[in-house]
C-alpha cells in the first residue's frame, strides 16, 4: 500500500505539472487584458507567497535564521524571474501557445546537470528522446501564427531570447535546491523564495511605468479570477508539486513537462481562444508525446527490473 500511495503522488505531481502548467499560458494571456506584466508577476507571486507562509504558520513550521533567509530569497530571485516574470513579460509580444513551446527547461537540465551526465548520455532512449521532442517543438513553433502584441519583430524576437534565458535561470535555481538540501520545510522555503521574487517585481512595477497601466476599472472577472488561478494552482501548489519530483526523480524525467505542456496550450488554445489546429501541427504533437515515451523508457525498464 505504501508503494502505490507514492505512485498515486508521482502520477498526481507529473499530472499537475504537465497539465496545469500547460494551462498556466493561457491564463497569462488572459490576465494581461487587464494587469501589466510586472504588476501580474508581483500578484501572483505574492499571493502564493503569501498563501503559503500562511500555511506554514498554520503547521508551526520553523523559519530559518537571517543567514539562511536570505540564501532562499536569492534563489528565489533566480527561479521566480526567470521562470515567471521573463514568461509574462514575453507573452505581451507572442502568443501563449508559441511561448509554451519555447521553454527550453529540458535541455538547460541536461547541459546544467553535471552529476546526471553519466545517466543521461549513456542513454540511447533520453538522448533520443530530446531530441525528438525537441524537432516536435521546432516544427509546432514553425507552424503556427504564434505572434501577437503591438511589438515589432525585434521586440518579438527579444521577448523569446528572454524566454530561453529565464528557463536557464529557472533550471539553475532548481538544481540548486535539489543538491543543496533546505534546512526548513518545502513550504517555507518556497513561500520565502515566492515572496521575496514578488517585493522585487512590484518595486519594478513601480518604478517602471509598468504599474501606471494599470486601471482598477479595467480589472474584469475573467482577468482577476486569472491572477488568482495562476498564484494558487499553478505557482504555490504545482510548483510544490514539481520541487517534490525533482528532489528524487532524474531532473531531465521531471523536465519533460515542458514538451507536454505545449500541447495543452494548443488544445486549449483551440477551445478557447479560437487558434486552428493543422495537420502539421497534430504531427508535432504526436512527436513530442513520442519524444516524452523514449525519454521515460529507462525508467519503466528500472521499474520491471
Amino acid at each position: 500500500m505504501p508503494v502505490f500511495s507514492h505512485r498515486v503522488k508521482v502520477f498526481l505531481a507529473f499530472s499537475a505539472i504537465f497539465v496545469i502548467w500547460g494551462s498556466t499560458f493561457l491564463g497569462v494571456q488572459v490576465a494581461l487584458k487587464s494587469f501589466p506584466p510586472f504588476l501580474l508577476s508581483a500578484l501572483r507571486l505574492l499571493v502564493a507567497g503569501s498563501a503559503l507562509a500562511l500555511f506554514c504558520v498554520w503547521r508551526r513550521e520553523p523559519f530559518p535564521p537571517i543567514a539562511e533567509l536570505k540564501k532562499h530569497a536569492v534563489c528565489g530571485l533566480v527561479i521566480f524571474v526567470g521562470g515567471v516574470v521573463f514568461v509574462v513579460w514575453a507573452q505581451q509580444f507572442i502568443s501563449s501557445s508559441l511561448a509554451s513551446a519555447i521553454i527550453t527547461t529540458p535541455f538547460w537540465f541536461v547541459i546544467l546537470d553535471r552529476p546526471q551526465w553519466k545517466f543521461y548520455f549513456s542513454s540511447k532512449w533520453i538522448v533520443g528522446g530530446l531530441l525528438m521532442s525537441c524537432a516536435g517543438v521546432i516544427i509546432l513553433m514553425s507552424f503556427k501564427p504564434g505572434r501577437t502584441g503591438s511589438g515589432g519583430e525585434w521586440m518579438q524576437t527579444f521577448a523569446i531570447l528572454s524566454m530561453i534565458i529565464g528557463s536557464g535561470m529557472w533550471v539553475a535555481g532548481a538544481l540548486y535546491q535539489k543538491y543543496r538540501p533546505n534546512t526548513v520545510s518545502v513550504y517555507v522555503s518556497t513561500a520565502v523564495q515566492q515572496l521575496s521574487a514578488g517585493v522585487f517585481t512590484m518595486a519594478v512595477s513601480l518604478i517602471t511605468t509598468d504599474f501606471g497601466k494599470f486601471e482598477l476599472a479595467n480589472a474584469t472577472f475573467e482577468p482577476v479570477f486569472a491572477v488568482f488561478y495562476l498564484a494558487i494552482v499553478s505557482t504555490a501548489i504545482t510548483f510544490l508539486a514539481f520541487t517534490w519530483l525533482i528532489s528524487f526523480k532524474p531532473p531531465a524525467i521531471v523536465s519533460t513537462y515542458a514538451y507536454v505542456n505545449p500541447i495543452v496550450a494548443t488544445l486549449l488554445g483551440w477551445l478557447f481562444a479560437s487558434e486552428n489546429i493543422s495537420l502539421i501541427q497534430l504531427g508535432a504533437l504526436a512527436i513530442i508525446l513520442l519524444g516524452v515515451f523514449f525519454v521515460n523508457v529507462p525508467r519503466y525498464q528500472a521499474l520491471k527490473s
